[in-house]
């Protein structure tokens, strides 16, 4: 993402109702973790732009670290407070077996060698670690603001999940995100001009949280979305074969 996108992420994402919302999504994925025994360890907030989710990891209590690749992001992040690396996600610079939990949420659409940035993953993790991800979906949402934010790609859920499959990743759960705010999406993005993120009327900004507050109490995980969001973990060297599941 260029420097001029970072900036604006960073002035938006205390109050846009995406970038909010986003972060509840990441702290209910966590709570879930540990009410499944995981305690909470060493983490990477992979593509970490500003460093918003990497607040909600140390928030939970997660030896969290933000790694970005752009020295914007970087910056924004270290002047929050938070440890930050400048790294590739395509070279994470963390030993192998290193981390309890990846997140990486809103960054393999930025990267030619998605592939190479899956397997970079499923190394740092330990056997058993988590991998959160979350990616753009559908192609026929693809627009002038995928251009304009550096998206190589949407993807599709077979894609994504054969793609985190392949690298050794135990998929545990995979559902759709921004689901009822989908038909918006799709009629903005027919007549987008460039990148969507901007400041919007407070009103606005309101009922856009409303409904996409919706999605936490309503079963609409199976529908198409305009985000879909896996939970998978690093098997281990003997495990068992990769299986999709959904929520």
């Amino acid at each position: 993402m260029e420097a001029a996108e970072i900036r604006k992420l960073a002035a938006l994402e205390h109050q846009h109702w995406w970038y909010r919302e986003r972060r509840r999504v990441l702290a209910r994925s966590l709570d879930a973790l540990v009410r499944t025994g995981e305690k909470p360890g060493r983490a990477l907030d992979v593509g970490a732009a500003g460093g918003g989710n990497t607040r909600v990891l140390r928030g939970r209590g997660w030896d969290a670290t933000a790694l970005e690749y752009g020295e914007e992001g970087a910056g924004v992040a270290r002047g929050r407070g938070l440890p930050v690396i400048r790294g590739d996600a395509i070279a994470l610079p963390m030993a192998d077996d290193a981390l309890d939990l990846v997140v990486a949420y809103d960054v393999l659409e930025h990267i030619e060698d998605d592939k190479s940035a899956v397997r970079e993953i499923a190394r740092v993790l330990r056997p058993g670690g988590t991998a959160l991800v979350a990616v753009p979906c559908d192609m026929e949402l693809w627009s002038e603001h995928d251009t304009a934010v550096g998206h190589f790609r949407r993807y599709d859920r077979d894609g994504l999940l054969n793609l985190l499959s392949s690298a050794g990743l135990r998929i545990e759960e995979v559902r759709s995100w921004n689901v009822l705010l989908r038909p918006v999406a799709a009629w903005r993005r027919k007549r987008s001009t460039g990148s969507d993120l901007e400041d919007l009327s407070p009103l606005v900004n309101l009922g856009l949280s409303a409904v996409i507050a919706a999605e936490r109490y309503l079963p609409v995980g199976k529908l198409p979305g305009v985000s879909v969001l896996v939970r998978a973990r690093r098997q281990d060297p003997v495990g068992s074969s990769p299986r999709p599941g959904t929520d």
